[in-house]
């Protein structure tokens, strides 16, 4: 969000605003007449202290739980659950429910990566989810501004939410899509506004305001929708019960879910409403036309893996940076942090520059393979992630150290080098996301991260159809050395990284989080602490974190700021002096205040019950049983 659009304080600003507060009422009373301290009150006998207590509780059960950004989302899923759907209906329901509810951070005409683990088949898949670029949206459109913009008619690639739900609901699920829309198309229709989004509502007025449409949908007569206040979206309940009647007519005729789940995605990508989007993009100077969305087609691939601390861990293809995740929990596992104090400096320190190697690396080589040649092999390999560990001094590194692994792949390098930096033009607002996580009492599992179609920086919705669009054709790069250089037709470097976790093959953990590029950062310092020490999700989840600032990042301008590394101020002092002596560039944060929001649900090995937890920051939401 644009600080100047934010009215009141930020998160950093209250924090810093009630340590002033107690600072000075610190010195108030100092200087006042100190009164007999008054006695102590009886314990109460039946208050116990738990040695792991934590702000939220763990939730566990035997049946299912459902993790998401808002009650709304999990509430969706876990009506799929009550009605005998398994983790995927509900997934799904909590997805569209989202994409109504939480349009702050994610709606309708967004991108949804997602992985999913069958259970009875012992197989993990993965639905990219991500859209590709519009066929006009060609370099020479950009050229003259320098960067491409993140709001707007052409801040987005084809939407590809609807296509990777029902991907994820014909490979997985039980239910048709008129089942798991109902509760989003009841959303749609009207739901109570909730403080958050409405503040989001009061800051981004303006900003809407450049686009008609979008202005109408969310600010209908110029009024702010107030939180406790109905909140409806008839435009955008009108496109989901076209989609909806779509599958509805065809189970009828034919009884073959799938069909019905294929019809109804049809109605968007190839009828009116596809139609209609394309004519307002035309309308409005966009770069899109019905014919992308006529023939975008997502897929359903294999996602990329690797095994540290006994666990095999899964994220989405390099057309992601998922595997920078991976590539960093290598290089930390090879540095050898399994025998490090988790919250100590030596920890911290070697987190924070595995990081900064694997993400250098995220930005110098990867890119769709379906058009960038990425050394994948040699990217995940556990030599090369040795030798980038070796890489890890006692000082914190300043600059960006690219690495090689071409050396590892088993082949000559045949791509033209590309090195990573920082756009000339004007900095441009980015936005965020969100993240759902399912298990099911068969211990399937969910794990999705939804995102744009965000209201941050100004939504646009095309025409009628009340669907937001998408903002991430802004993650492409313009320079032609680029694995990740703007081509037609391809998927941009996406920062949404959905997550898994099996131990032997079995169901151990969904994971995700918002966050743009933090989110693999952030589920790197949970993970860390769930597999290589053992500790309880909930406790992980809510631990202290840190996150680098140091690569450049995926949106706008492409910033770097080398060295700099955000940690909360729950890490004890002397540690953050200890980091500070080996060069690191501290920007120290309140107590819950990096920007993410973990949510997680998995099976508990062993015993096979469910558990799930939710981050105390962005009031994340877990319920089942």
């Amino acid at each position: 969000m644009i600080d100047s659009e934010k009215p009141g304080f930020s998160r950093r600003d209250l924090a810093a605003l009630a340590a002033g507060g107690v600072a000075a009422m610190g010195t108030a009373t100092s200087a006042m007449a100190q009164p007999t301290p008054a006695p102590k009150p009886a314990i109460e006998p039946t208050r116990l202290v738990s040695a792991g207590e934590t702000l939220r509780p763990e939730i566990v059960g035997d049946f299912g739980i459902v993790a998401a950004g808002r009650h709304y989302a999990v509430a969706a899923g876990t009506r799929m659950l009550m009605a005998g759907g398994n983790a995927t209906d509900a997934g799904v329901a909590a997805v569209f429910a989202a994409a109504v509810t939480e349009i702050s951070h994610f709606g309708f005409g967004g991108e949804a990566p997602t992985i999913i683990f069958d259970a009875k088949a012992k197989k993990i898949s993965l639905i990219s989810g991500q859209g590709v670029a519009p066929g006009l949206a060609t370099p020479d459109k950009f050229a003259a501004a320098g960067v491409i913009p993140g709001n707007g008619p052409n801040g987005g690639t084809v939407p590809a939410m609807v296509d990777a739900m029902a991907l994820a609901l014909a490979l997985n699920g039980t239910m048709t899509l008129d089942q798991v829309m109902q509760p989003a198309i009841e959303l749609a229709d009207g739901f109570v506004m909730y403080n958050f989004l409405a503040e989001v509502f009061v800051s981004q007025q303006k900003a809407t305001s450049k686009h008609k449409a979008a202005y109408d949908a969310y600010y209908p007569g110029g009024k702010l929708p107030k939180t406790g206040e109905i909140f409806r979206q008839p435009n955008l309940a009108r496109t989901m019960r076209t989609i909806a009647q779509a599958d509805r007519a065809t189970f009828a005729k034919t009884k073959d879910r799938k069909a019905a789940i294929q019809a109804g995605r049809d109605a968007f990508y190839k009828g009116d409403i596809a139609r209609r989007i394309g004519a307002a993009m035309e309308r409005d100077g966009g770069l899109m036309r019905y014919e992308d969305l006529a023939r975008y087609k997502g897929k359903v691939e294999t996602p990329t893996m690797t095994s540290v601390f006994g666990y095999q861990v899964y994220k989405a293809g390099f057309w992601s940076q998922g595997p920078a995740m991976l590539m960093a929990l290598n290089i930390a596992e090879a540095a050898g942090i399994a025998s490090m104090e988790p919250g100590s400096a030596p920890y911290l320190h070697t987190v924070a520059e595995s990081i900064k190697l694997a993400f250098d690396d995220r930005n110098m080589y990867f890119g769709d393979p379906d058009f960038a040649t990425v050394p994948m092999k040699g990217l995940l390999s556990k030599d090369y992630a040795a030798a980038r560990a070796k890489q890890i001094g006692p000082k914190a590194s300043l600059e960006h150290r690219f690495g090689d692994p071409w050396a590892f792949e088993g082949k000559a390098r045949t791509t033209p080098a590309f090195t990573p930096h920082m756009l000339k033009a004007p900095p441009k607002p980015t936005a965020d996301t969100t993240a759902i996580e399912v298990v099911d009492k068969d211990g399937n599992l969910f794990s999705c991260t939804p995102s744009s179609g965000w209201m941050l920086g100004g939504a646009y919705i095309a025409g009628d159809t009340g669907v937001p669009m998408s903002n991430r054709l802004t993650v492409f790069d313009l320079d032609p050395a680029s694995p990740n250089y703007l081509v037609p037709g391809k998927r941009p470097r996406t920062t949404l990284s959905p997550s898994m976790v099996l131990k032997d093959g079995a169901p151990f953990l969904a994971i995700g989080t918002p966050g743009g590029d933090n989110q693999d950062q952030q589920i790197m310092n949970v993970l860390l602490r769930v597999l290589a020490f053992g500790q309880p999700l909930q406790a992980a989840i809510e631990a202290p974190r840190i996150n680098s600032n140091h690569f450049h990042g995926s949106f706008g301008i492409k910033k770097d700021e080398p060295g700099v590394l955000e940690i909360e101020d729950r890490v004890p002092q002397t540690v953050r002096d200890d980091l500070t002596a080996r060069g690191h560039k501290l920007d120290v944060l309140g107590p819950f205040a990096v920007s993410t929001g973990i949510v997680a649900t998995g099976v508990v090995p062993g015993g096979g019950t469910l558990r799930g937890g939710a981050d105390v920051r962005r009031e994340r939401y877990v319920f089942g049983w």
